[in-house]
C-alpha cells in the first residue's frame, strides 16, 4: 500500500502529510475495505477542466474528481484536485482553505470506497459521512 501526493503546476504543498496518508488507511479501513496505491494529485482549474472534459464528457470545473482502480475490496486509485477551486469553495463557505482540502482528500477518497453523489439521496449519504470524517480528523 502507498498513499502519495503530487503537484502539478501548484505552488501549494501539504503539510503533516504522514498524519494525513495515516488518516486516509484508517478511513478505508472502516469502510470495511484494504488500502492499496493512492495517488492524490494537487493541480490547478485548467487540468481539472481538460479531465472532465475527456473523461466524464462535461465542460466546467470541479474540485475533485477520482478514477477508482480498485477490485471492489482493494481501494486504489487516482483522486485528481483543483487547488483553485478549493479556495474558492473555503471562500463561499467560510472555512480554512486547510479544511476545504481536506474535505475533498475524503471526498475523492469515499468515491473510492464507493460512495457516490449523481442523485440527492446518495449525495445526502456521502455528505454525512463525509462530515463525520472531517470533525473526526479536525480533533486528532
Amino acid at each position: 500500500m502507498k498513499i502519495r501526493f503530487f503537484y502539478d503546476g501548484v505552488k501549494y504543498r501539504l503539510k503533516k502529510v504522514k498524519y494525513i496518508k495515516d488518516y486516509i488507511a484508517k478511513v478505508i479501513r472502516e469502510e470495511r475495505k484494504i488500502p492499496g496505491d493512492l495517488s492524490f494529485i494537487f493541480t490547478d482549474d485548467g487540468k481539472i477542466r481538460e479531465l472532465n472534459r475527456e473523461f466524464l464528457e462535461q465542460d466546467g470545473f470541479t474540485d475533485v474528481i477520482a478514477f477508482d482502480y480498485g477490485d471492489g475490496e482493494k481501494v486504489e486509485g487516482e483522486v485528481y484536485i483543483s487547488v483553485d477551486t478549493v479556495k474558492i469553495n473555503a471562500s463561499n463557505y467560510k472555512v480554512s482553505f486547510r479544511t476545504e482540502l481536506i474535505r475533498v482528500i475524503l471526498h475523492g477518497t469515499l468515491h473510492l470506497c464507493g460512495y457516490r453523489d449523481e442523485d440527492a439521496e446518495d449525495a445526502e449519504i456521502m455528505r454525512k459521512r463525509e462530515n463525520e470524517l472531517l470533525k473526526m480528523f479536525l480533533e486528532g
